[in-house]
């Protein structure tokens, strides 16, 4: 039971920041655009295509990956130069069907350039393999290492947005938008690049989940939702409440999914748990959620503004 537990903890915490850069870029989207941007969950699909071809094109796992992310990003660019540039003005429920339609377009545009079947994508034999994380313990190093590129991805995000003048502008953006066009900040520009970089995080997020599961049409669409929940638990804005909240939620569904059902089986009939038990698991993090808001209805850290 205890090595069980280590293990799924280890899963939650590579599923939970592998959430953390889907939800990173679309808080920042949201934070500092006020855009409502239902396609976010293409991008991540968009990156998983593009990465699983460019690895088989080049033959390097490593050179497909870092020619996928720039090819991620200029996705993102043209995308809000093209369509989500003349949403900023227009109120959310125009966005919501907008971005929708963005959804169906780039679902259908995977079909035509890829075809309907799944792609799937090996390993280099360097990371395909298992590390031992303690005595006794193997876990797969390719799962270990989402979660040591996801945490350098967040300390990057930090410094970014904390450290650097890009990120002073990000700020100045995401508190008052009328006031740094005043002052002299080309807003169109960093709008540019602000959704240029959140695709490319999470088109990194689908480069990382190709490996782990099926490259499919439509697979970004359930992990948006996950999204959602986390940047609303985290905070609208707030790239350290996504961190954590991506984290909680993660643990929460990870361990949920496993433990939930055995623990039931301990009060009730064997197959009544079978049945109650992963419906249950699925409604955790909602169930959170709710809960969170009755106490911080803005979320566990919210954006500062004004």
């Amino acid at each position: 039971m205890g090595l069980l537990l280590i293990e799924q903890a280890f899963n939650g915490l590579q599923f939970g920041v592998m959430l953390f850069l889907i939800a990173a870029g679309l808080t920042l989207v949201f934070g500092i655009m006020d855009l409502v941007n239902l396609s976010h969950g293409s991008l991540v699909m968009v990156g998983a295509y593009l990465a699983t071809t460019l690895i088989e094109w080049t033959g390097s796992f490593i050179l497909g990956i870092l020619l996928a992310l720039p090819s991620t990003f200029l996705v993102g660019v043209v995308v809000e130069i093209v369509v989500l540039r003349t949403l900023y003005e227009r109120d959310h429920l125009d966005q919501v069907l907008a971005t929708f339609g963005l959804i169906l377009f780039f679902n259908e545009l995977i079909r035509i350039v890829w075809g309907p079947a799944s792609l799937y994508s090996g390993l280099p034999e360097s990371i395909s393999g298992h590390v031992e994380i303690l005595p006794g313990v193997p876990y797969p190093a390719f799962r270990l290492l989402i979660i040591l590129v996801g945490l350098l991805v967040a300390l990057l995000i930090y410094f970014i947005v904390a450290r650097t003048k890009l990120g002073m502008l990000i700020r100045a953006g995401a508190s008052n938008r009328e006031m740094a066009g005043a002052l002299g900040v080309n807003i169109r520009m960093l709008f540019t690049l602000v959704f240029g970089l959140g695709a490319s995080f999470a088109g990194l997020a689908g480069m990382m989940l190709g490996p782990l599961t099926s490259v499919e049409p439509g697979m970004g669409e359930p992990l948006l939702i996950l999204a959602f929940v986390v940047i609303i638990i985290g905070g609208i804005g707030s790239i350290r409440g996504a961190f954590i909240a991506a984290v909680i939620v993660g643990l929460v569904d990870t361990l949920g999914r496993v433990f939930l059902p055995m623990l039931l089986r301990s009060l009730v009939a064997e197959s009544t748990a079978d049945t109650v038990g992963p419906a249950l698991a699925s409604m955790l993090i909602y169930i959170l959620m709710a809960g969170i808001l009755v106490f911080r209805p803005r979320g566990l850290f919210p954006a500062r503004t004004g």
